[in-house]
């Protein structure tokens, strides 16, 4: 997945004025009564608030939303709003609310043909996209934007969309990445941006890595670190040392991908919840577990395992979201098409008004034509509701197992680090080394779950109401191994994936379902085990 921060976010940003304070702002909000100076300071307050009291902004995007509403020019006022609330949740990383809001203004912009406002938005959705793992759609909007800036010849502004688009391929086509960042590097050379010539250096270096070429590597990340020290910002200066971390840890050496990564954490401590964050934490873990410093290696496991569980909220959040938004979306545009085509035939119903026999057949034709858009609108609703639940189910499925794997690969770790530990503690004669070991040891095992499979059936039997109880009235003599085993068919899991969430072998596996397959007097029937527990 892209990081967000490798994407290089270049919103437009409200002009705010620092010598205004909130309180002044507020006052003068509640003293003013045109409805279009009070989205503006509506949404001042909103930004001035966002930081720091998050509930308090909120309400005033949705003030700012009712007063646009009451404005001359209603719909471009509403689309300005949308795009500054898209912004905040946006700075959250709240993107699924974020991607709602750009685009209810996208359909605005579009609708009245508001060109330069839509390269803006699309800049801002192709970012969004990215980030939902929707890359094609993400290239298309960048490439909008690119043509657009192109016809503008705004140097900055293309340097910024090149370099977003050569991010977009850089994981699947180096090639194709090096061409957008060398056009970037390009028009860079005429620029006195700095972040901008440290970002476009430092991914020319990360492409080069891609293709292993050392030489080229090397010299663009000499030139990143030769205008690291020049005025930028923190987070940019991170990015630096974070990609030179990642391509020392190709090289293994260890020691430089500590220093590095270090730096970077250090930089980035304000935005430490994020992929870079967790990418940071996740190098220093394997480094430190590499060169058997098992104490380090349990620190930074912690808080890489601590942002994983954050992330990993958000992302299904998003994921789920734009499933959502996209049916929506395909519903909406089937019922205009319908409703467009239903206002066509009423006006060729007038042209044949004159004539009453051909009135009469065309009058039989709008009732027939009528019941049949209702009964379509009616399958359409059908449509979207079934997949709406299967997405459901298959949602929760899918948490079910992730959590049950993700648990047991967790516990899989810790019990693995508690081994290694306890090995260093009978090899060491140091005492204070022992009892700091010992310390470690006892945080270690304290968060160790022994009720994954507990928990697991407690989740369970909340999607699949009375499964089990079911399950326990007509095969009684199941054992908990058996019914765990018809849950996790249930859920229509292969052997390989049970294997893993389990942790039993293969043929282990495959010699339980044969002996519940007697249980359930299926032996000689021709009926899958997944099909049959479906029945319940």
């Amino acid at each position: 997945m892209v990081r967000l921060f490798y994407l290089f976010f270049f919103f437009q940003s409200f002009s705010v004025y620092s010598q205004s304070s909130t309180k002044e702002l507020i006052d003068g909000l509640n003293t003013v009564s045109d409805h279009q100076k009070k989205v503006d300071l509506s949404l001042k307050i909103a930004l001035l608030l966002q930081k720091t009291d998050w509930d308090r902004a909120i309400k005033y995007t949705e003030l700012a939303e009712a007063e646009a509403k009451k404005t001359n020019d209603s719909e471009l006022t509403l689309a300005h709003v949308y795009v500054a609330s898209g912004k905040m949740y946006a700075s959250k990383e709240v993107f699924d609310v974020a991607l709602k809001y750009y685009l209810k203004a996208h359909d605005i912009y579009k609708s009245k043909n508001n060109i330069e406002e839509l390269a803006k938005l699309e800049n801002n959705l192709a970012i969004i996209y990215s980030l939902g793992k929707n890359k094609e759609k993400a290239l298309q909007y960048f490439l909008n934007v690119y043509h657009y800036q192109k016809s503008k010849n705004d140097s900055v502004k293309l340097v910024k969309i090149l370099n977003n688009i050569g991010t977009i391929y850089l994981e699947k086509n180096a090639d194709s990445s090096l061409h957008y960042y060398h056009k970037a590097h390009l028009i860079n050379a005429t620029l006195k941006d700095n972040a901008l010539k440290i970002y476009v250096c430092t991914n020319l270096a990360r492409a080069y890595a891609l293709k292993n070429d050392k030489k080229n590597t090397e010299y663009y990340f000499d030139q990143a670190f030769s205008l690291v020290d020049k005025p930028a910002d923190n987070l940019v200066k991170a990015f630096v040392y974070e990609s030179f971390s990642q391509y020392k840890l190709k090289e293994k050496n260890y020691d430089a991908v500590i220093i590095n990564a270090k730096k970077a954490l250090e930089l980035s401590k304000q935005n430490v919840y994020s992929f870079s964050g967790l990418n940071l934490n996740k190098m220093l873990y394997e480094v430190y577990i590499s060169k058997e410093d098992y104490k380090n290696a349990v620190y930074y496991f912690q808080k890489f395992n601590a942002i994983n569980d954050s992330i990993n909220v958000e992302e299904k959040a998003v994921n789920l979201e734009r499933i959502k938004l996209e049916q929506d979306y395909k519903v909406r545009t089937q019922i205009k098409t319908l409703l467009e085509q239903k206002r066509i035939f009423k006006y060729s119903v007038v042209g044949l008004v004159l004539v009453v026999g051909i009135l009469i057949l065309i009058i039989l034709l709008i009732r027939y034509r009528n019941k049949n858009i209702k009964n379509q609108l009616e399958q359409e609703k059908l449509k979207s509701k079934m997949q709406d639940l299967k997405e459901n189910l298959k949602a929760k499925n899918m948490v079910l197992v992730g959590k049950a794997m993700s648990e047991i690969h967790r516990t899989d770790s810790i019990n693995e680090i508690l081994t290694d530990l306890k090995q260093i503690k009978l090899k060491t004669i140091n005492k204070e080394m022992q009892q700091a070991i010992d310390i470690v040891l006892k945080r270690l095992e304290k968060n160790l779950n022994i009720d994954i499979w507990k928990e697991f059936e407690i989740s369970f039997e909340q999607v699949h109401q009375s499964f089990f109880d079911k399950l326990k009235n007509e095969y009684p003599s199941l054992t908990p191994k058996d019914r765990r085993l018809c849950a996790l068919l249930y859920l229509d899991l292969t052997t390989k994936e049970i294997s893993q969430i389990t942790g039993q072998s293969f043929k282990a596996i495959e010699n339980s379902r044969t002996r519940l397959r007697k249980k359930f007097d299926l032996t000689n029937e021709k009926v899958n085990l997944s099909t049959h527990l479906n029945t319940f």
